[in-house]
């Protein structure tokens, strides 16, 4: 990956390619989840760690085999065991359903025809087509090569079993590895029939060892998605240019314009417009709101017939009563708006609890920072301040309050007065304009 992140731990639509992994195993209600991990394993661990899972590490990586073997002691002699890979992230539930309900008696591999094939371990068959052996593409000899059907590193085999044969797996091969799929050979040489169960979209089993397969695998997922919503009846204005990294649920007759991105948990109501560039984190938009063009959105809940943006920044804590106004330029922070309020046009409103039908005017700004403490700014029913004011918190202005403009208000005003703060206007007469001086 030529990157300082381990594989395990690039995005894939918002989160890890092991998370992808670890959510497909959870899809069988496992009884543990157990992760093998080396190089990088203390990070991998941080970042997953929250998922109940069991850590195995493995001091020296000498293979897939050698990987599975440091598992065993953790594993019920009963058991089936399904062996997957953290950098194989789109396998699906129900195909892995039907490997671990193959290897029921006997070791079950998943298997996948590729066009082109090179790289993978191939799949040879008797005449008869069973099961016979798997081969390393660099250990194949010119007719193997040939085969199109390949080992996707991926089986479920009984626990008895792999504890029986992978202490006989040797390492007599040009990577001098233990090769996992060998339990496969052992298993024939023993008269068991293993088993195949066949992905059939062959992305589900593409690994990722580069950039460039990663970004493949994200336009993939991105497709997908974009299908799912259109299907639901979501419209979006070009489906090639929209991410989804997380859930986004949607009501009826919503628009997503280009270039959205949808980020954690997203649920957007009936007739929600989200206009282009946009970026929505881990938050509610209400029925018949719109969300206009470069607007970014984040844990942030907006009410029904809301309107927001355009170039406006909503961020955590900001709650949006019906009917409510942002407008450009402006930013939000742990502000409840309410009912039928207005905060048009570059304005900053941070901690601050604002009653219904208030108006705020261009360029004011909530002081709610004294440098060591956030402090609150209350705004009454009906109160309008006017442009390019200074609202210094902790502050009250009472219900119809009025707040001149370019006035610093620092103390309570109350209901229904106007507070008028800015130094008294002087005109001079007979004042002349500084001129450049002239050069000798």
């Amino acid at each position: 990956m030529r990157s300082n992140t381990p594989k395990v731990l690039h995005l894939l639509a918002g989160k890890p390619l092991l998370q992808h992994v670890v959510d497909s195993a959870r899809q069988l209600n496992p009884a543990a989840i157990h992760v093998v991990v080396g190089h990088g394993g203390a990070e991998v661990r941080k970042v997953m760690d929250d998922n109940g899972l069991s850590w195995v590490e493995q001091t020296e990586q000498l293979g897939t085999g050698h990987a599975v073997l440091q598992a065993l002691p953790a594993l019920g002699q009963a058991s089936t065991v399904l062996v997957l890979y953290g950098d194989v992230p789109l396998v699906s539930g129900p195909v892995l359903q039907a490997l671990v309900a193959a290897a029921h008696d006997a070791p079950a591999l998943l298997t996948a025809s590729l066009t082109d094939p090179s790289g993978y371990g191939r799949v040879l068959r008797d005449d008869n087509g069973a099961f016979r052996a798997v081969v390393e593409h660099k250990d194949a000899s010119p007719a193997e090569l040939a085969v199109t059907e390949v080992n996707t590193g991926i089986l479920a085999a009984p626990a008895h079993l792999l504890q029986r044969y992978l202490p006989q797996v040797g390492n007599r091969n040009q990577q001098r590895e233990y090769y996992l799929p060998d339990v496969l050979s052992l298993a024939v040489a023993e008269g068991l029939v293993v088993h195949t169960v066949s992905a059939g979209n062959p992305l589900e089993v593409m690994g990722v060892n580069d950039q460039l397969q990663l970004s493949r695998l994200e336009r993939e997922v991105q497709r997908q998605r974009a299908e799912a919503l259109m299907l639901a009846g979501v419209r979006l204005a070009d489906p090639a240019r929209l991410d989804v990294r997380g859930s986004l649920r949607c009501g009826r007759d919503v628009f997503i314009d280009v270039n959205c991105v949808f980020i954690g948990d997203v649920v957007l109501g009936d007739g929600v417009r989200v206009g282009p560039n946009c970026v929505v984190a881990d938050s509610q938009v209400g029925a018949g709101s719109e969300v206009r063009a470069m607007s970014h959105l984040q844990k942030a809940k907006v009410g029904e017939r809301c309107s927001v943006g355009p170039y406006a920044r909503l961020r955590a804590g900001t709650e949006l009563a019906a009917e409510a106004r942002v407008g450009n330029f402006v930013e939000t922070k742990k502000a409840r708006i309410g009912v039928g309020s207005k905060v048009n046009h570059l304005s900053y409103i941070g901690d601050c609890e604002m009653g219904d039908g208030a108006n705020i005017g261009a360029g004011t700004i909530t002081c709610n920072y004294d440098g060591v403490n956030k402090h609150i700014t209350r705004i009454g029913n009906g109160a309008f301040v006017g442009s390019n004011a200074t609202l210094v918190a902790p502050l009250e202005i009472g219900p119809e309050g009025f707040v001149a403009a370019g006035s610093t208000i620092t103390r309570e005003v109350p209901a229904a007065e106007l507070a008028v703060a800015r130094g008294k206007q002087r005109n001079i007469s007979g004042w002349k304009r500084p001129a450049k001086a002239t050069k000798d």
